[in-house]
């Protein structure tokens, strides 16, 4: 029989290598029983069996245990390349249940902040509530595991007594399904931080190689964790750092521009710079458009570009940042106060669209206090130069021809001259507003070379150059421009000589005076201008009542009737008291002239034509049509 025996080998060597079920090496022994083999070869034969199953079983736990290294290789390379810890633990789920051929594995991590425990990853799960349990720190058979540190097994979850059962997580394993469960712990340091599961739904023991599979599983899961905050805590620092190199990077183009501001602010300062000289720097180092403002909250622009745009509320604004001190925002515009010892001079008005960082805001806040600097400067320079300007004035006006030499001298120091033709001009303005018009007048004298100050409570300036209407005019035009109005201005003169300003001046004051006999308040004219007239009406002198009592009947009837008798009266005069050449001025007969005459004899009385009476009315008639000139043309006729 040992050609039988050696026959049943040799199959099953050759199932072996066909990898056959564990059955089909029962076939070899079957056959020799049926060929009527003796017992020695049937026990021969049935010990080679046992021998090539033990072969077949090395040889499957080594293809298993291949597999295993081989999936945790592949782990150790998710690891290496750190693709997410959320794709690694999906892996080592996953790679958990097909390697146990489990029906289900999921991991739970602990949450310190909450005291319990939640579901991280699942994979081969159904249920919706299972998927979404929080578990109470130390219940269930992954709180076994997590207090002693050690991997649990139960082959019947339901029935283990082992560990503290409550109704969520026995209802949600229950509606899993789940029977047997292995836990194997994710161990950071000496400390659990969570538990790997696979699971059955049905009774199962689970041997020892595979709880160590599932360990190398967790222990990798673990590091996994371990990197994923390292890298967190990296990523974070390197964001900080970031954000830090970002905020120093701001910090020092913030100090490097208020640096350039400050060296633009003083260079402005020391070059004897002016506020749109402030401004131009301003709007070079911020951006945007920067509108200068008044005391009032009135704005003007510093370029050739003319008045810009306002805040909505410019005097609020500017009233604001003086009781604050800081930048006041209005939409996108930014306003600083200009103040001297809480004195509200004016404002800075930025507008950019871009929100203004503090530091920046800064910036404005400096100009504002150097535009404060300069206009202190200018008016303690102004208010100086006036002083000397006045007294000089003053001296011209009261005894011009005690040192002429010296005056002359003095007004060449200050930039005038006075042996240039000179026009005085005298302007009446209100009480309240004298400082402002003494300030615009000093202004106006030291620009055009001439002098100004206050005589008899008027504003007093002599300016060279000019006629005295023109001069008067330009001095009207100037003071009301600052905010002095209304001014009444009177001129006279042009004189060469510092002897004859004080006669220049007592004209100008006459005609000033004229103007405000005459009603023209808030107007400006030369003596010449104002004919004889200047020389007989001066202040007190009922004008228009003078008028209304020689003309009245004439006026009265030309209104009541339409007529024109006014026109016939001022066309008689004119043509020297002859009818018919007054007839051709106006366009008539001399009939309807004389006719004209008859009715204004009747009206005035039959003397109106002598020589008394007719100065009178051609006096009444010249002083009405100088006080309608400033409120509408006279008819003519």
């Amino acid at each position: 029989m040992p050609a039988v025996t050696g026959t049943g080998a040799a199959e099953f060597f050759e199932l072996l290598l066909e990898d056959a079920a564990a059955i089909e090496y029962e076939r070899p022994l079957v056959r020799a029983r049926a060929a009527g083999a003796d017992a020695a070869d049937l026990a021969e034969l049935d010990r080679v069996k046992l021998l090539a199953l033990q072969v077949r079983e090395a040889f499957a736990a080594r293809r298993r245990r291949e597999s295993e290294l081989s999936a945790l290789f592949d782990t150790a390379g998710d690891l290496a390349a750190l693709r997410g810890v959320d794709s690694v633990l999906t892996a080592i789920v996953r790679r958990a249940r097909q390697l146990l051929g489990t029906d289900v594995s999921y991991l739970t991590l602990n949450d310190p902040a909450r005291g319990d425990t939640f579901m991280r990853v699942t994979d081969g799960s159904v249920s919706a509530r299972f998927q979404a349990l929080r578990l109470p720190m130390g219940a269930g058979l992954g709180g076994l595991v997590a207090q002693t540190a050690a991997p649990y097994a139960s082959a019947d979850y339901s029935r283990d007594d082992r560990f503290r059962h409550t109704r969520e997580i026995d209802g949600g394993v229950h509606e899993e399904g789940l029977v047997a469960i292995l836990g194997v712990p994710l161990v950071r340091g000496s400390q659990v931080v969570g538990v790997l599961f696979a699971a059955d739904r049905t009774a199962r023991t689970f041997d020892r190689s595979e709880v160590s599979l599932l360990g190398s599983l967790a222990a990798h899961a673990a590091i996994a964790l371990d990197n994923a905050r390292l890298l967190e805590e990296t990523r974070a620092a390197l964001e900080e750092l970031s954000a830090t190199s970002r905020e120093l990077r701001e910090h020092t183009a913030s100090v490097e521009r208020a640096a350039a501001a400050h060296d633009r602010f003083i260079d402005v300062v020391l070059h004897g710079g002016g506020v749109d000289d402030v401004a131009a720097a301003v709007q070079e180092v911020l951006g945007g458009s920067i509108t200068v403002l008044d005391e009032e909250g009135r704005g003007r622009s510093w370029d050739a570009e003319g008045v810009r745009d306002l805040p909505p509320d410019p005097a609020g604004a500017l009233t604001r940042a003086r009781s604050t001190g800081r930048t006041v925002r209005e939409g996108d515009w930014w306003t600083a106060a200009v103040t001297v010892d809480r004195e509200l001079l004016g404002g800075l008005a930025l507008h950019r669209e871009e929100e203004l960082p503090e530091a920046d805001q800064r910036i404005l806040e400096r100009a504002a206090l150097v535009t404060a600097l300069l206009l202190l400067i200018r008016r303690t320079a102004s208010e100086a130069e006036g002083r000397v300007r006045g007294e000089l004035l003053e001296e011209l006006l009261t005894s011009p021809v005690r040192d002429p030499e010296g005056l002359r001298e003095r007004a060449r120091r200050l930039g005038a001259d006075l042996d240039r033709p000179l026009a005085v001009v005298v302007a009446r303005v209100e009480e309240r507003s004298r400082p402002r018009a003494l300030a615009a007048a000093t202004h106006l004298a030291a620009t055009r070379g001439g002098l100004a100050g206050t005589h008899d409570g008027a504003v007093v300036l002599c300016l060279p150059d000019l006629d005295a209407g023109p001069a008067a005019a330009v001095v009207r035009r100037e003071l009301d421009a600052a905010g002095a109005g209304p001014v009444t201005a009177g001129g006279g003169g042009p004189v060469h000589e510092p002897a004859g300003i004080a006669a220049a001046h007592a004209e100008a004051a006459r005609c000033a005076a004229t103007l405000t006999a005459l009603g023209r308040t808030g107007s400006s004219a030369g003596a010449g201008e104002l004919g004889f007239f200047g020389l007989l009406i001066g202040e007190g002198r009922d004008v228009r009542g003078f008028v209304t009592a020689t003309l009245s009947p004439v006026l009265e009837y030309d209104q009541r009737r339409r007529t024109d008798l006014v026109a016939t009266l001022e066309a008689y005069f004119g043509a020297g008291g002859s009818p018919a050449r007054a007839a051709d001025t106006l366009g008539v007969h001399v009939n309807t002239v004389t006719q004209r005459l008859e009715r204004v004899g009747r009206l005035l009385g039959e003397d109106w034509s002598a020589p008394q009476r007719a100065l009178e009315v051609q006096l009444a008639l010249r002083l009405r049509r100088l006080t309608d000139a400033g409120a509408a043309p006279t008819r003519q006729g």
